[in-house]
């Protein structure tokens, strides 16, 4: 039987989100360590997400929104905004900073902003590599379509396609959905797989399921009967060969490696954020 989780609320400073993993009892998926679910927020004229620069390392954050817009900022000199059905992928490897805001053009009217964030562990062997960033616009997601299905490979592999941006670890992250009544295989490749039902009832076996669930699936669990419309997400992979430590912002196979970049970022070593560099989020106490 699936094994739902429950998500808990974090204010990100005048917005909140629901975060997923880490959870206590099922740390990652696969190797994907980190799941937010921000918003649906509304804001209002003058305001909205505004999240000052802030440092990573040693994982990949993969953004994928349904609603609105955010402008990415990072010391690489990258500054690209996001809409929904676009991928931005960030590796942060041995270290990177960034900023996520929103265009005076969004905040200059009222607006939502809803979508996701994961995170990607990096292999322990790779986790010092330089920091990159990828921008996929939607139409250059691979997708199929099958009867009342549309399923959107924003990163890995699954059923034959491949999604252009590199994660540098075997997984798949899908966007599923549904116009109607239908059934659905899931990629049986990927050793750990869970499902984020947006919205709509889906049945596994013999129990039902609503939007807004998280279900973490054993290995028998590869068949979903989708009722009517549905939208949600798939996630895993490749399990972890060990637990990763995770303190902040930072993922690391290593304690000492998580010590020397807090020690990094409270004494100022990271690369600044070119035309973002007049604030900073301090390092948690």
């Amino acid at each position: 039987m699936p094994r739902p989780l429950e998500a808990k609320s974090k204010d990100l400073g005048g917005f909140s989100v629901k975060r997923i993993l880490p959870h206590e009892e099922q740390p990652t998926v696969g190797p994907f360590v980190f799941f937010d679910h921000m918003g649906p927020a509304d804001f209002p004229a003058g305001s909205g997400i505004n999240v000052r620069p802030h440092p990573h390392i040693g994982l990949a954050t993969i953004t994928y929104l349904f609603e609105g817009a955010i402008l990415h900022r990072d010391s690489l000199g990258n500054i690209q905004e996001i809409i929904p059905g676009d991928v931005n992928c960030m590796t942060a490897g041995r270290g990177i900073v960034h900023s996520e805001r929103e265009t005076l053009e969004v905040r200059g009217s009222n607006h939502r902003a809803h979508g996701l964030q994961v995170w990607v562990a990096l292999p322990e062997d790779l986790a010092e590599i330089d920091p990159d960033f990828t921008h996929v616009k939607q139409a250059d997601l691979p997708h199929m379509l099958h009867h009342n299905l549309m399923i959107r490979v924003v990163a890995g592999e699954a059923y034959g396609l491949v999604a252009p941006i590199v994660t540098h670890s075997k997984l798949c992250y899908l966007d599923v959905l549904a116009s109607g009544p239908e059934k659905l295989t899931l990629p049986d490749e990927h050793e750990e797989l869970a499902i984020y039902l947006r919205w709509g009832e889906i049945h596994i076996g013999d129990e039902k399921y609503n939007g807004g669930e998280f279900l973490v699936l054993d290995s028998s669990e590869r068949e979903v009967e989708i009722m009517d419309a549905a939208r949600f997400m798939v996630l895993g992979g490749e399990k972890l060969p060990r637990k990763p430590h995770i303190y902040w912002n930072f993922v690391a196979f290593d304690q000492e490696r998580i010590e020397q970049a807090k020690n990094d970022w409270r004494e100022g070593k990271f690369p600044k954020v070119p035309g973002d560099d007049q604030e900073f989020i301090p390092l948690p106490d």
